[in-house]
């Protein structure tokens, strides 16, 4: 039997090196054909000689020779640029693209690949998020799959499978982040360093960011719409702290079904990877007599403004969803480089909100030309009040 072959776009980001993980452990069914890094072409190089892909793609242009010296003397194609990562991807010797690009820089080589016919393995929410009913429209007039790979929509899909009935609700968990239980007042003091200590998830820095402010979970909202066709008022946030139950489907019938497991990426992944079929995975097992109390809570709207944000704008709709991306960007950036408090960044998004031109029916040109004035707007914010102290929610 032929092997799978698969390009992971953003092979040194978490959800890439977990792939990576699943095809070293499985070099039986996958071959890694292509893979890709924005800056960490150190990395990069050691996956490739490691797996030996067909092309290796360094997004920043500066890292190119260093590549280019570093893997001479394999036979690994070389090449460099944003626009390499939409080029690569409609090869003929693949047949899944993991998107695991971080933010906006996924959308266009995802539609690249929906184009081209390959199966998506979707790990970048923000695809969805900024311009979802084009993508999904793309999907079904190329007749390409998309697999979720996220936790919380890989949850949904498998409750999914085989299903008849009518959906009546999707219900997302959310483990509530590291701030869960600090009081309001104080979450004007967290630091990037507190934000970055996630209880049950290892991610990268902007995802984790993402999750403490809980925008994460509002992406999750919208990117739910558009894969199951589900009405954003029949979609819940719930928090539930353990994380073991990734997340929920409710039938109009009342039943509920749930997907449950310990918080492993890998299993997600690998069921995108080999859907429909199941194949055995090396992990750590849920024990239910050991660990068997489950908590739920409400998603407080003073805790959790960011969620609400999101769930705005994808009432709004239009390029609304584009304006939040951009906006979120630009402000966890921002909070990372410690330019601006933990609570500012739903200042910095808000005010984008309010004071980027509206568009009711936004093609791609309006998102590449939203995308871009939601990045001034936003930038403008931050530098005319990184000196002042914003405490937005607590006015």
């Amino acid at each position: 039997m032929a092997k799978h072959r698969i390009a992971i776009l953003g092979s040194t980001g978490s959800i890439g090196k977990q792939s990576l993980e699943i095809i070293r452990n499985n070099k039986n069914l996958f071959q890694a054909e292509v893979l890709t890094a924005n800056n960490n072409w150190q990395l990069l190089v050691n996956q490739a000689i490691e797996f030996l892909p067909d092309s290796v793609v360094i997004a920043n242009e500066s890292h190119y020779l260093k590549v280019k010296e570093a893997l001479a003397r394999f036979p690994i194609k070389v090449y460099s640029g944003k626009k390499s990562l939409e080029e690569i991807v409609e090869n003929d010797n693949i047949d899944t693209v993991i998107s695991a690009l971080v933010g906006y820089s996924g959308l266009f080589p995802t539609i690249a690949a929906i184009k081209a016919g390959k199966k998506i393995a979707l790990a970048n929410k923000e695809t969805l998020v900024v311009a979802g009913e084009i993508v999904m429209k793309l999907a079904e007039e190329y007749m390409v799959p998309i697999l979720p790979v996220d936790s919380e929509h890989s949850a949904i899909f498998q409750c999914l499978v085989g299903e008849k009935g009518d959906l009546e609700k999707i219900i997302l968990t959310a483990s509530g982040g590291p701030f869960l239980h600090t009081p309001i007042r104080k979450l004007k003091d967290v630091t990037a360093e507190d934000a970055l200590k996630h209880p049950k998830w290892s991610m990268g820095a902007k995802v984790t960011i993402d999750s403490a402010t809980m925008m994460n979970k509002g992406f999750e909202v919208i990117e739910a719409k558009w894969l199951f066709g589900v009405n954003p008022k029949n979609i819940e946030v719930v928090i539930h702290p353990q994380a073991v139950i990734h997340s929920m489907v409710q039938f109009a019938d009342g039943a509920i079904k749930a997907q449950l497991g310990s918080p492993d990426m890998r299993i997600p992944i690998q069921y995108a990877l080999t859907f429909p079929e199941r194949i055995f995975q090396k992990n750590n097992r849920y024990d239910f007599l050991k660990d068997g109390i489950f908590n739920f809570h409400e998603a407080e709207p003073a805790r959790f403004r960011n969620l609400f944000l999101a769930y705005n704008a994808l009432r709004r709709a239009g390029n609304s969803p584009c304006v939040l991306n951009a906006a979120n960007e630009v402000a966890v950036a921002s909070f990372l480089d410690r330019k601006i408090g933990f609570i500012d960044m739903t200042e910095v998004i808000e005010h984008t909100l309010e004071n980027v031109s509206y568009i009711e029916s936004p093609s791609l040109d309006d998102y590449r030309l939203s995308d871009a004035e939601s990045r001034i707007v936003a930038e403008e914010y931050v530098k005319k009040n990184k000196n002042k102290k914003l405490i937005c929610g607590l006015k």
